[in-house]
């Protein structure tokens, strides 16, 4: 298949791979599971609420009856929540992906903290993904898989100053801003575990990705799992010009997570940034910038006390 020959609609056959999902009960994550299991992958969904993730599995198995799809709690604010799913994920056989989609969209108007102590959007977007990726990391080596890690568009529209982030929000703290500073480390540990991985020569691939502007008012209804109010629909029905429904959001994400022909490295979206066909782009600068990268790569491995195998004798070489 040559590199701009994808078919969203035709995926490539995935009987006998296995995919983790975080977030699975919703949007992108849910979209995602969706169309993997379409292709005969072996999908284990995850999510932090038993009922919403049971409803997620029942909607995916109400459109492929046959599909193998396994449920896995995992809340990933908390990172014995992440242990422990990952103890049980990584099994007896290699892990063909992983999707570090799961995130708090909607930040609280105040700052809170989680039961580690750590400001809450950060943990659940951040330091649950570093610490379960490497958790899973010997799981992917042997199933030679590849990471994809959740970006934004927003990291594109707001300005910050590397030099000026606040990982934990401990001062100015700001729903805006706790968001996209989320969204700005995703996307840079993304590129950062490329160069490491890269340096240590484990064959896993990082790849950062992001869905453009999805949102659920233009996505279709599916009981327990997107059911938007009429104002809902009618609200984000006046975005059409420039939005798409998350079901079309998730393509550009499962490409960069199944297409042989994506390489560690690289940044995914759709080609008119908001929305259009996946393909590969140039990430945002604040996102390429190794000195931030390696800054929250040794914070995060510090609060989580998750040192990455493979990686503990390795030098960051950059390419």
């Amino acid at each position: 298949m040559a590199r701009d020959a994808w078919d969203p609609e035709d995926l490539p056959d995935l009987t006998g791979r296995r995919f983790l999902v975080t977030g699975s009960n919703a949007g992108i994550g849910f979209f995602s599971s969706l169309q993997l299991a379409a292709a005969g992958a072996h999908v284990i969904m995850t999510g932090r609420n038993p009922n919403r993730l049971a409803a997620a599995r029942a909607a995916v198995l109400a459109q492929y009856s046959d599909a193998r799809v396994e449920t896995l709690l995992l809340d990933t604010s908390n990172l014995g929540s992440v242990r422990a799913a990952a103890a049980t994920a990584r099994g007896r056989t290699g892990l063909a992906g992983l999707l570090l989609n799961a995130g708090i969209v909607h930040a609280p108007r105040e700052r809170e903290v989680t039961h580690d102590g750590h400001e809450i959007v950060f943990a659940t977007n951040v330091l649950g993904h570093y610490a379960l990726a490497g958790e899973l990391l010997t799981a992917l080596a042997a199933g030679r898989g590849r990471m994809v890690w959740l970006g934004s568009i927003s990291t594109s529209f707001r300005a910050l100053d590397p030099e000026d982030l606040d990982f934990e929000l401990e001062r100015d703290y700001t729903p805006w801003r706790a968001y996209v500073q989320s969204k700005v480390a995703a996307a840079a540990l993304g590129l950062e575990a490329d160069r490491r991985l890269h340096a240590a020569r484990v064959p896993v691939a990082s790849v950062v990705a992001h869905p453009g502007y999805a949102i659920g008012g233009r996505t279709r209804t599916i009981e327990g799992v997107n059911d938007p109010t009429s104002w809902k629909r009618f609200t984000d029905g006046l975005q059409a010009p420039i939005a798409r429904s998350k079901e079309i959001g998730a393509e550009a994400i499962v490409r960069a997570l199944i297409d042989p022909h994506v390489e560690s490295g690289e940044y995914w979206g759709p080609s008119l940034m908001v929305r259009g066909a996946p393909r590969a782009s140039r990430p945002p600068r604040i996102v390429r910038d190794p000195e931030l990268a390696a800054r929250l790569w040794d914070y995060c491995e510090r609060v989580t006390r998750m040192s990455w195998p493979y990686l503990k004798a390795s030098k960051t070489r950059r390419r």
